[in-house]
């Protein structure tokens, strides 16, 4: 059977899309890979022709994730949004609720840290370049200390999700996102010593 130029390369990108929201949603060690290929519409032996193993495709599918996270800060940023809004952006009730679509740190750290090596270092250049992105809507932006402070907002947010989720009763959940946008938002306004 032969398909149409381009086949695979589109085929390889929907299984990268359908194992990024599998794996958020699931985790890195329950999504396997008969379920990721089944809802990607595929069987399982039309995995070994896209991807080598397991961990490979777990790089790819989030990369995918954090460049697509980068990707809405950055038209964020282009349409002039600024820190407050960033931030209310993660920490919300959509985001709260969905994590196959939010983001991957809120999702997956504590299985990104036990990935192998090339994916965390893919993780650590994806994290540098969102925590640049969120000290440039900074006052200093272009300090040392801006960035260390948009990292403690970035870790911050991605705490307070993960709190939220865990939770069951949804008004506390929604009361511990606001608390978090109130700290984030005065972790912002803070002195730049800190």
């Amino acid at each position: 059977m032969r398909f149409e130029k381009g086949h695979k390369a589109a085929t390889r990108r929907h299984i990268i899309d359908v194992a990024s929201k599998c794996v958020r949603r699931d985790g890195i060690s329950a999504a396997g890979i008969a379920g990721i290929m089944g809802e990607a519409g595929l069987t399982k032996g039309a995995f070994s022709p896209h991807f080598e193993s397991k961990d490979a495709l777990v790089r790819e599918a989030l990369a995918s994730a954090l460049s697509d996270q980068q990707h809405r800060l950055d038209e964020d940023q282009r349409r002039g949004l600024a820190l407050e809004g960033a931030i209310r952006r993660y920490l919300n009730r959509a985001h709260l609720e969905d994590p196959a679509e939010g983001c991957p740190s809120a999702a997956l750290l504590p299985e990104i840290a036990r990935q192998p090596l090339s994916t965390r270092q893919d993780y650590e250049q994806a994290l540098r370049s969102y925590v640049s992105s969120l000290a440039a809507l900074l006052p200093d932006a272009d300090s040392a200390a801006s960035r260390r402070r948009a990292t403690a907002i970035f870790g911050l947010m991605v705490g307070t999700l993960q709190f939220a989720r865990a939770v069951r009763d949804t008004v506390q959940a929604e009361q511990i996102l606001e608390g978090g946008v109130e700290a984030a938002l005065q972790l912002a306004r803070a002195p730049s010593s800190y």
